[in-house]
């Protein structure tokens, strides 16, 4: 009775839904049960980084234990390759970011024709490749070359002229840069006007040929009638530009002789009469070289001391201050009106009686209204005389007096500043020391 009870309890277990299973049946039940869960888990381990559910050794679930994931898609910072491959270095050997051309140092050597190549050209191997400028159009042409004739105005170096017109192609329009030039220079200071004359002279043979300057020459006749409305004094200008391409040999002796008897325009007649005059002139010692002057900066130092002190004179004698603004102003240096300054109240200091002391007050402060003379220029000319007025002391006895009395002066009418007066030099007065001394009158102090 015992042996059938167990017998039936041991049906009970191998039965399932009314189905009765066999061993090996339960074993592989047991196995697909572990591979689902197998297969649960590893879902949920990338979704929650190992929080859920897991399967212990035994293939049971076990809620709330945490396990260490083992897919790679989990590692979310990791930057390494998830393939396992590479050792980790930058790409390209840190030479492969965007916009980039190389590594750092990287020198690249001419790269060698294959032959094998496709591609290849037998022909392309004896080409030659120059870069090509497009020659200058007439509208193009005032454009370019106006700045360079400008900009030459101001360093004066006729070879950087030269190497810039040379990189340009003048084409036909290598004959217009004569008359460009002058053109330019009639609206411009006499200064320019001497610039423009040895540009010309440079320029004649290294960039432009005789014809060129003769065609240049004769635009410029023809377009005199034009010229003088901007410029009355043009036709006379013109001419004294052809004398001097005639002795500088720009022009042949035989180019205004050439115009005898054709001239109908009037402002052309009066520029050629005016060459015709100079170049006879010349012939009776006058230089045309020196006909338009040296030019500001140009001129020695000791020559624009020596017209300052012409002008200083001639103004005392004539009194009129607005011609010594001009001629002050066409010497063309600005940066040396110190000296005038200096010249003008030593003037002053070697004089004798008030005429020079008033008039030299009045012109500067003239000169400083219409700021010729800078506050810069103005103040170094009194400094220079305060250092020098020791040694000019020596030969004009009262230059201490009368200097404290010329700056005084001066800072009333406003040509100077309190700073600048409260620099000039003051020289001691004579006094008696005390009676221990005998008497004895100290020496002057300065």
């Amino acid at each position: 009775m015992f042996y059938m009870r167990l017998i039936s309890n041991k049906n009970i277990n191998n039965e399932i839904n009314g189905n009765w299973l066999s061993s090996s049946s339960n074993n592989i039940h047991e196995a697909r049960l572990k591979a689902k869960a197998k297969r649960r888990l590893r879902k949920n381990s990338s979704r929650d980084s190992g929080r859920g559910d897991s399967l212990s050794d035994n293939g049971d679930v076990v809620r709330g234990t945490t396990v260490t994931p083992t897919s790679p898609k989990s590692k979310l910072l990791d930057r390494k390759s998830r393939l396992g491959k590479g050792r980790g270095l930058p790409k390209k050997g840190g030479a492969g970011g965007k916009g980039v051309w190389g590594r750092s140092g990287e020198v690249y050597e001419p790269e060698e024709v294959d032959e094998k190549d496709p591609n290849y050209d037998e022909a392309q191997e004896n080409c030659v490749y120059e870069t090509m400028v497009p020659p200058l159009d007439e509208r193009d042409f005032e454009k370019t070359v106006t700045p360079i004739v400008q900009e030459y105005f101001e360093h004066g170096d006729t070879n950087e002229v030269a190497d810039l017109l040379a990189e340009l192609n003048l084409g036909p329009m290598q004959s217009e840069v004569p008359s460009l030039a002058v053109s330019l220079a009639l609206e411009a200071k006499a200064s320019h006007r001497e610039l423009t004359s040895r540009l010309l002279a440079d320029l004649c043979g290294p960039v432009l040929s005789h014809s060129d300057m003769e065609k240049s020459f004769d635009k410029l006749l023809r377009e005199l009638s034009d010229l003088v409305l901007d410029t009355p004094g043009a036709p006379q200008l013109v001419g004294q530009f052809i004398a001097r391409a005639v002795s500088d040999q720009i022009l042949s002796k035989s180019y205004i002789e050439g115009y005898k008897g054709r001239v109908d325009c009037e402002y052309s007649r009066a520029a050629l009469d005016r060459a015709a005059v100079l170049l006879k002139m010349s012939m009776g010692g006058l230089r045309i070289e020196n006909q338009w002057g040296a030019g500001g900066g140009q001129r020695p130092v000791m020559q624009l001391i020596k017209e300052m002190n012409l002008l200083l004179k001639e103004y005392i004698l004539s009194g009129d201050s607005k011609e010594a603004e001009r001629c002050l102003r066409d010497l063309e240096v600005p940066h040396f009106h110190h000296e005038f300054v200096y010249e003008a109240i030593v003037m002053v200091l070697e004089s004798k009686g008030e005429k020079t002391f008033k008039m030299v007050l009045q012109l500067l402060k003239s000169l400083s209204m219409s700021s010729i003379i800078t506050v810069d220029q103005m103040r170094r000319g009194y400094e220079r005389v305060y250092m020098d007025i020791a040694e000019i002391n020596i030969d004009v006895p009262r230059a201490y007096f009368i200097l404290e009395q010329f700056v005084d002066k001066s800072f009333s009418m406003g040509i100077i500043d309190v700073k600048l007066r409260d620099l000039c030099p003051c020289r001691g007065r004579k006094r008696f020391v005390s009676e221990g001394d005998g008497g004895v009158v100290k020496l002057e102090s300065y």
